[in-house]
């Protein structure tokens, strides 16, 4: 039985992509499959899957590196799918010595602007550089690449396009999707935000986009739904702030729930949105929410990214628009009011296309394929 081991810094073992997703896919195909992460104590078996995981985050790289390469002896893997550059450089000797194969798998942009924020300047130019070249190093390292989206193959794609890459966006397996298509009230809506609760991801927007609306409907009852938390001090004031400034009348915060209940957890919105600042790392990105909510059948209101609509074009089931103007967002919001015929089929729309093209099952197959072709080589 082949083993493919799984290594990753900042990532959770059972983060969605690489345990729900990748790691089950390839177990059900027959490999034995072992993930080592970095980010919480976790030793056992889950589902089938190995799982060694230690909460190092925080220590030295050379201790991150030490660890990456324990388990790489101890479980002697025929293929190592990394998630970050550090796993990358880690495995290299063993990489080498056994003439295995190293997938770095290219979901997140490297340096992100979470990794520069608490640098001030020139050091931050610094610090980018730095990161940037590791990135660089990384891919040189990798004889095979997954790239999470297009947007992202830049720059290793085009530096090394010798080698074998291909792209698995981030699509749900049905099996974590909870249809909930509502039946439209005109008289009462839901809008939902779900995600960090921070000024970039976008809640003043859709907080300024909601107050937009009650005033052009004061009798319409809005509901808000929040599920997901702040992760500094200054989101969490941010986020306070705006509560006392619009005062909403029907508004509830939930914490992030499981990854299998999800859907779920926003079953009851009517819209589903996600206003982020249009900077360079956002624009760039395809956000993985998006999928689940089109699984679940909800209309969206996206910011316009330039990830969207590479991949996806025009959406038939919501709209991309620019998250600043407030205006043109509650006049979208209204017209969904006011043409419930439209809503319902942006709702079915959504989950017809998440059946036809953006599931899971559309491209597991093209992905065990690839890690299989790059053991055999």
């Amino acid at each position: 039985m082949a083993k493919v081991l799984f290594l990753t810094t900042s990532h959770s073992y059972n983060d969605d992509r690489i345990f729900y997703h990748q790691a089950k896919a390839l177990r059900d195909n027959g490999y034995e499959v072992k993930i080592c992460s970095l980010y919480a104590d976790y030793i056992g078996a889950v589902d089938g899957i190995e799982i060694e995981s230690y909460a190092i985050l925080e220590e030295s790289i050379e201790k991150k590196m030490k660890t990456f390469r324990e388990v790489c002896d101890n479980f002697n893997p025929l293929v190592i799918i990394c998630s970050e550059p550090l796993a990358v450089v880690a495995v290299k000797e063993f990489v080498n010595k056994n003439k295995i194969s190293c997938i770095y798998d290219v979901t997140e942009w490297y340096p992100s602007m979470s990794m520069l924020q608490h640098y001030s300047f020139p050091t931050k130019i610094f610090q980018a550089v730095k990161f940037f070249l590791i990135q660089l190093y990384a891919g040189f390292l990798s004889s095979h690449f997954i790239f999470g989206e297009t947007t992202k193959k830049f720059p290793l794609a085009y530096l090394f396009g010798y080698k074998k890459q291909i792209i698995i966006p981030y699509y749900p397996d049905s099996l974590y999707i909870k249809e909930s298509i509502k039946q439209f009230n005109p008289d009462v809506i839901t809008l939902c935000y779900t995600g960090q609760i921070s000024k970039d991801k976008g809640i003043g927007n859709f907080f300024n986009a909601v107050d937009k609306v009650r005033q052009k409907l004061p009798e319409l009852h809005i509901k808000i739904l929040i599920i997901g938390s702040t992760v500094d001090e200054s989101d969490e004031l941010y986020f306070s702030s705006l509560l006392k400034e619009y005062s909403f009348d029907d508004i509830e915060s939930r914490k992030s729930t499981t990854f299998e209940r999800f859907t779920e957890a926003f079953a009851e919105a009517d819209l589903c949105f996600d206003l982020r600042e249009i900077n360079f790392e956002n624009n760039h990105s395809l956000p993985i929410k998006l999928f689940y909510f089109m699984g679940a059948g909800k209309p969206v209101m996206y910011s316009n990214l330039k990830g969207i609509r590479k991949h996806m074009g025009k959406l038939s089931f919501g709209n991309l628009v620019d998250p600043r103007n407030a205006e043109d967002i509650s006049e979208l919001i209204v017209n969904y009011i006011r043409n419930p015929d439209l809503y319902h089929s942006h709702a079915l729309n959504a989950r017809k296309e998440f059946n036809e093209k953006y599931n899971w099952n559309s491209i597991k197959n093209a992905f065990v394929d690839f890690v299989k072709k790059s053991i055999d080589q």
